[in-house]
């Protein structure tokens, strides 16, 4: 018997590793091109199965499943987040990326995990299910950003949102990327019964055949009896980065001057008079309710275009806190109703632990004050009913719900992204607005300081759009909507049955595994061979 010698094992084990390490980055960074504003889609199901293949390929422990996980995780999250430290410096951007990439790394120990299930790849994508659902929710109420749904709005899988939101999106691109890595695992061995393949294809099959069905249930545009224009104003910023503020009666003027630009436009027949008009979050930071000048200027924007503004604004509070407010405006009758933003961004609107953070980063103190609002979101400006999920509450489940409940028949995103300059923030956020209208059937209205403001049909399509950095505005006419889809009928639901399955299937591999084991141990008591029948378990694993 030849025997080789230790170190030309080592060398080997440790070129495999790397190879596979390798892998897993290529995997992280194939989720990172799907997203916009590549219209590379098709690419997370890819990046998914690479990353299954890699902690499937061969027997390994869970903390090298982890591992992997954890190198995709940044491999996808340090390309996709560099927007975070645009203006603040590297560490916080790399801070979130490692701390976020903690939650693929726990997908990866999952799939070692769940690997030698029946039907494994349907678990393993449920896992992913899980994992998104964790990192939605913490730590500090959670960052959705980097869901696999939000890279797909001009997806195939995208119809699914219409039956099930984006948990059920992403659970269908993970499961096509499961099944994928299973095909090519199932085909690399070299005995493959008829059988082997039934589960990889079911798998794999499923997220398009499901896709394909849900297509009829998506909302259009035509036959509506029932519609209104709109318009969104984009003012811009008379500078980008964090002290874009420090002109906020610039900004506050841009806006009304681009509205007034508009009011000329229809007055002269080259626009179409809009029922209602939608300014972004933060386009007056000088609070209209205690500055006679800025409520004036916002009246006579008002007057001019006659038409109530949806109007985005900081409001100062008594005890010194903020909160980020979006006011009906009417020349008339002055200011309504508002939505106080309910999920606030924090190390941006407020910093938790700020006497610990300000210790890593002299921008801690630049973050804000702002608390949290309360109501369903919905208000109403021209006797319509709209929906208000303020720029970073776009990207939760939970942000349109009570607003579809309450009867809201139009959806609005007023959000401010001079913060993050020319990155590729706006496009993400935008494919966040256009799930959403497909998720509810309904128009979504996108504005924004800077860019990029939308208009997005109930099938997520976007019907016009500006540009970056300059002033503009959007008027179309767009359908109301009274009926709800089954994704907004269903709510939480879809998510809570793909995590209740990802944990009930953990807790039946760790107790088959633990039979196995002790079944193992106890024929070698006796003398008898000892793995576990048929190879099903690695015995590493526990």
């Amino acid at each position: 018997m030849t025997v080789r010698p230790f170190a030309a094992v080592t060398v080997r084990a440790v070129r495999v590793v790397a190879l596979r390490a390798l892998l897993a980055v290529v995997a992280g960074l194939l989720l990172f091109a799907s997203f916009p504003p590549r219209p590379l889609w098709f690419l997370a199901p890819v990046g998914i199965a690479l990353l299954v293949g890699v902690s499937t390929a061969v027997p390994m422990r869970r903390r090298a499943g982890f591992g992997y996980g954890y190198l995709a995780g940044l491999g996808f999250l340090v390309p996709l987040l560099p927007w975070i430290g645009v203006y603040v410096g590297p560490l916080p951007w790399l801070a979130l990326a490692a701390a976020e990439a903690v939650f693929v790394g726990l997908f990866g120990a999952l799939v070692v995990h769940l690997r030698s299930l029946p039907v494994a790849p349907l678990w393993i994508a449920a896992a992913w299910s899980l994992t998104e659902w964790l990192r939605s929710s913490v730590p500090f109420g959670g960052f959705p950003w980097g869901r696999l749904a939000f890279g797909q709005p001009d997806g195939g899988f995208v119809s699914l949102a219409v039956v099930g939101g984006a948990p059920l999106v992403s659970f269908a691109v993970a499961a096509t990327g499961a099944g994928l890595a299973a095909l090519a695992l199932t085909a690399s061995r070299r005995a493959r019964p008829a059988r082997a393949w039934t589960a990889p294809v079911a798998v794999t099959l499923l997220g398009p055949l499901l896709a394909a069905a849900a297509w009829p249930l998506v909302r259009t545009t035509t036959d509506e009896s029932s519609t209104v224009t709109v318009a969104a104003i984009q003012g811009s910023v008379p500078r980008l980065g964090l002290d874009f503020n420090a002109q906020r009666k610039a900004v506050l003027d841009n806006h009304v001057a681009r509205t007034l630009t508009l009011a000329e436009d229809v007055a002269a027949g080259r626009a179409p008079a809009p029922d209602v008009v939608i300014w972004p979050e933060n386009a007056s930071d000088i609070d209209p309710l205690r500055n006679a000048d800025a409520a004036r200027d916002i009246s006579a924007a008002s007057a001019a275009i006659d038409a109530p503004i949806l109007v985005g604004a900081v409001l100062a509070n008594g005890d010194r806190t903020t909160t980020n407010s979006v006011i009906v405006w009417d020349a008339q009758t002055g200011p309504g109703e508002r939505h106080d933003k309910k999920i606030i961004q924090p190390f941006g609107e407020y910093l938790p632990w700020r006497s610990f953070f300000r210790l890593f980063s002299e921008y801690a103190d630049r973050a804000g004050y702002f608390v949290p609002g309360d109501g369903d979101g919905m208000v109403t400006a021209g006797g319509i009913d709209i929906g208000v999920a303020t720029c970073y509450e776009v990207a939760f489940d939970r942000a349109f719900r009570d607003s579809i409940d309450a009867g809201a028949q139009l959806l609005a995103v007023p959000t401010n992204n001079a913060t993050f300059g020319d990155t590729e923030m706006t496009y993400q956020q935008l494919a966040m607005s256009r799930l959403r209208a497909v998720e509810h059937g309904r128009a979504v209205i996108v504005a924004a300081t800077s860019g990029v403001s939308a208009i997005v049909e109930p099938d997520g399509r976007v019907q016009q759009s500006t540009p970056l950095f300059v002033p503009d505005a959007l008027v179309a006419q767009v359908p109301l909507r009274a009926d709800v889809t089954l994704a907004s009928r269903l709510g939480v639901a879809p998510e809570l049955v793909l995590c209740a399955a990802a944990v009930a299937a953990a807790g039946f591999a760790l107790v088959r595994g633990r039979r196995e084991k002790a079944g193992a141990a106890a024929r070698t008591s006796t003398g008898a061979a000892g793995a576990p029948a048929g190879g099903r378990f690695d015995k590493e694993d526990l």
